[in-house]
């Protein structure tokens, strides 16, 4: 059994910052259990986690993840500015990278992911979503909150009741960070 929704975290898409991290596993490793999902199931959605600025990191480095983060189609990450971790290997290294370089690429990284998204998202749109009932909405009297299967949030007009069940709804509009939906009756 597979979900339509994963985390593999991989942190980098270069081999050389990989390898350093002493993580165990290359990028075609990792773009090879991807191909491997996607073969089973195609519209998967896959997150990670990425660490941006690690010492040693060139622009060709930043550049081999961000090519990994649109070729796989990565459409969220947990994604961070290196900072020394005490007891870490690193934590000794030169960290030869700028606050400013990190927050651009991991600006530049970000953006790339939500591109993909917002593309993942906006082939939702009209599709029928079995959906996770959450809460109420935070932001909208009358709403309630979900997740798809692939972990899009999905607010939509509904009854308290259905908190906890799996339903079906219509994508019915594209936001920036979540869909809204109408109950399919």
């Amino acid at each position: 059994k597979l979900p339509d929704y994963l985390h593999l975290p991989v942190q980098s898409g270069s081999d050389k910052i990989l390898m350093d991290m002493k993580r165990g596993y290359s990028q075609l490793d990792y773009r090879l259990i991807i191909k491997k999902l996607r073969e089973a199931r195609p519209n998967i959605s896959i997150s990670s986690d990425f660490i941006v600025g690690y010492p040693g990191e060139t622009e060709a480095d930043f550049n081999q993840t961000l090519q990994l983060v649109q070729q796989l189609n990565i459409d969220h990450s947990y994604s961070f500015i290196y900072s020394p971790r005490p007891g870490t290997p690193a934590a000794y290294k030169e960290d030869n990278v700028t606050l400013e370089e990190k927050k651009v690429r991991l600006k530049i990284l970000q953006d790339a992911i939500n591109s993909n998204a917002q593309k993942i998202s906006h082939a939702m749109l009209g599709s029928c979503q079995e959906t996770l009932v959450l809460s109420k909405s935070s932001k909208v009297e009358g709403q309630l909150t979900g997740k798809t299967s692939n972990n899009r949030t999905i607010n939509f007009l509904g009854d308290p009741n259905l908190i906890g069940q799996m339903i079906d709804l219509k994508v019915t509009k594209v936001l920036r960070n979540s869909l809204i939906g109408e109950l399919i009756v």
